[in-house]
């Protein structure tokens, strides 16, 4: 049976008269990690907060460790690593010391690990932290997170102010703690990072879960690219239900581009069998083809087009 280490259903957050929440429902299971995508204001560090304890849900549950995120905060605090988005340090102390502070305050000590992760990220710990800049900034919560030993980690927006090879550094480690049966939640907007890096992934759109699963249980909702040559014209393919944007190239005769709903790819392929292939490309549907399938459409469209 699989464990779970987060569980949500049917989580709510009120603000006054302002839904942020409406529905969230996913869970995270041991030893993987669980992107959680969606545009700013969509409610990803909302569901985060009440996760922490740190806001009260006004309807339906969470539970982390099988404890409620509320009213068992303390004891969950002491299993988990979190990293915000935006850091706010004491100014006056250097980087190093801010790190090991952040250790201790989760009863965990400065070590070979957490040398290590100074030096992969190439931070100056001796600076003060009023000098640092946002990147930096992420750097000092990053490495006190990643040099704790806990059960859980919660990124919210992790790489924010990072420079690309910092990114590449905290993704590595994030694989390490997965090999090692942590696990972990990412909140991103940042799909390369999540289609790299996530077992399973969840699509919050204003304030609820419109999708959750792997991305290969989600390409049915994704659209393949083909390029193709042929011995015979392929003028057919606009009788075809689900092949879309069919462009023709005006250098090379029988050659085409086309857009094809994964579902409708064999009919496509049976066409361009019986027209004889000369060369073929495909490139497969990514998270962002996902991503944008949702939020290229109105309210009113998006359950319809996702069915």
């Amino acid at each position: 049976m699989v464990e779970k280490i987060v569980e949500i259903n049917h989580l709510q957050k009120k603000f006054g008269k302002v839904q942020a929440l409406e529905d969230i429902t996913f869970d995270v299971r041991k030893g993987e990690v669980f992107g959680f995508i969606g545009p700013n204001g969509a409610g990803k560090s909302t569901t985060i907060r009440v996760l922490l304890g740190i806001l009260r849900a006004s309807g339906g549950s969470a539970t982390i460790f099988g404890q409620d995120v509320w009213h068992d905060a303390v004891a969950i605090h002491g299993r988990l690593a979190y990293v915000p988005g935006d850091v706010y340090l004491w100014p006056n102390l250097t980087g190093g010391e801010v790190i090991d502070l952040l250790l201790k305050l989760n009863h965990q000590k400065h070590s070979a690990r957490t040398d290590a992760l100074i030096k992969q990220f190439e931070f100056d710990p001796t600076k003060k932290s009023r000098t640092y800049s946002k990147g930096n900034r992420q750097k000092v919560a990053l490495i006190a997170a990643l040099s704790t030993e806990a059960d859980l980690y919660i990124f919210d927006e992790p790489t924010s102010g990072l420079d690309p090879l910092n990114e590449e550094i905290f993704q590595q480690n994030v694989l390490q703690l997965k090999q090692q049966r942590k696990s972990i939640l990412l909140s991103s907007h940042i799909l390369s990072e999540v289609e790299r890096m996530c077992d399973r992934i969840g699509i919050i759109r204003q304030g609820k879960i419109i999708e959750t699963g792997s991305l290969d249980e989600m390409r049915h909702l994704t659209r393949t690219v083909i390029t193709v040559q042929t011995n015979e014209p392929v003028s057919e393919l606009d009788q075809i239900d689900g092949v879309h944007n069919i462009k023709e190239d005006s250098k090379q005769t029988n050659k085409v581009s086309f857009s094809v709903d994964s579902e409708k790819i064999d009919a496509a392929m049976e066409l361009l069998a019986a027209k004889g292939i000369v060369s073929l490309q495909s490139t497969p549907p990514t998270l962002e083809d996902l991503f944008l399938r949702y939020y290229n459409n109105d309210s009113q469209g998006v359950k319809s087009d996702a069915q």
